[in-house]
C-alpha cells in the first residue's frame, strides 16, 4: 500500500460514465473518485468493462455519457487539448507496443523528443535514468526482439514514466507474460506505489492486489458491484458476484 496517500485532492472524478457500442453497453453509471497518490486496483471477469473504462480516461475511447475530469480538465468536454492531457497520463497497454526497430533507449526517448520537445541529451538522460529504475540499465542499447517478455514490459513502464505522468493506468500489464516474468513487472510497479505514484490498475494478479492496492474496485457487467479496502473485499465481500468471483480464482 502507498506509504504516501494522504491527499484529498481529486486528480481523477469519473461521473455517470457511460459507454456503448452500437447495442452493447459496456459501461452504465460508472462513479469514481481517484485521489493523488493513490492506488486503484480494478477487478472483475473479462468482459466487465474495466479495460474500457481505463481507455476512456485517457480518451481513446469516447464515453457516450458522463464525464472525465482529470486534475481539473473535463476530458470529454469539446475542444479540449488531448495531447495535454495525455501528457499527465502514463498508461501501459498488455501489449508492448515497442517499436521494433529502435533501440530499448530509443524507444523510451521517442515521445519524449516528439510530444515534450525535449533536446535529444535531455531525453537520452531521462530514458537511461528511468531504464536504470526498472532494472534495464545493463540493456539500454538492446533491441527489443533480444529482451523477455518481463524485460520489455519494463522497457513500457520506463517510457511512461519518462513523461513525467501524473497518474499511471494499467491495463493487464501482466497478462501475455509467462508467470516467472510476472514478478518482475510487478516488483517495479510495487516500486511506484511505494513512491507515491496515482495508479489504476486493472489487473488478476490477486497478490498484488491485497498487497498494493489502498483501494480495491470490482466490476461486473458493465458496473460498479463493489468497492472498498483490499481486507473489506476479499476478507469480507458484501456482494454475492464478488464472492462468486473471489471464489472462482481462489
Amino acid at each position: 500500500m502507498s506509504e504516501t496517500n494522504n491527499s484529498n485532492e481529486v486528480v481523477v472524478s469519473i461521473k455517470n460514465l457511460q459507454k456503448a457500442f452500437g447495442d452493447n453497453v459496456v459501461l452504465r453509471d460508472i462513479d469514481l473518485d481517484v485521489h493523488k497518490g493513490e492506488v486503484v486496483v480494478v477487478l472483475g471477469p473479462s468482459g466487465s468493462g474495466k479495460s474500457t473504462m481505463l481507455r476512456c480516461i485517457n480518451r481513446l475511447e469516447h464515453p457516450t455519457s458522463g464525464s472525465i475530469v482529470v486534475e481539473g480538465v473535463d476530458v470529454c468536454a469539446k475542444g479540449v487539448d488531448l495531447n495535454k492531457v495525455r501528457t499527465h497520463l502514463g498508461m501501459v497497454f498488455q501489449q508492448f507496443n515497442l517499436f521494433p526497430h529502435l533501440s530499448v533507449k530509443k524507444n523510451v526517448m521517442l515521445a519524449q523528443q516528439k510530444v515534450l520537445k525535449r533536446s535529444k541529451e535531455e531525453a537520452e538522460k531521462i530514458a537511461v535514468e528511468e531504464l536504470t529504475k526498472v532494472g534495464l540499465a545493463e540493456r539500454i542499447d538492446f533491441m527489443p526482439s533480444q529482451l523477455s517478455g518481463g524485460q520489455q514490459q519494463r522497457v513500457a513502464i520506463a517510457r511512461a514514466l519518462s513523461m513525467n505522468p501524473h497518474v499511471m493506468l494499467f491495463d493487464e500489464a501482466t497478462s501475455a507474460l509467462d508467470p516467472e516474468l510476472v514478478r518482475d513487472v510487478l516488483g517495479v510497479m510495487r516500486d511506484l506505489a511505494h513512491d507515491g505514484m496515482t495508479m489504476i490498475v486493472v489487473t488478476h494478479e490477486m497478490g498484488f492486489a491485497r498487497d498494493v492496492a489502498d483501494r480495491v474496485v470490482f466490476m461486473d457487467g458493465g458496473v460498479i458491484v463493489e468497492e472498498g479496502t483490499p481486507s473489506e473485499v476479499f476478507d469480507h465481500p458484501k456482494s454475492e458476484r464478488t464472492k462468486a468471483f473471489l471464489g472462482n480464482i481462489s
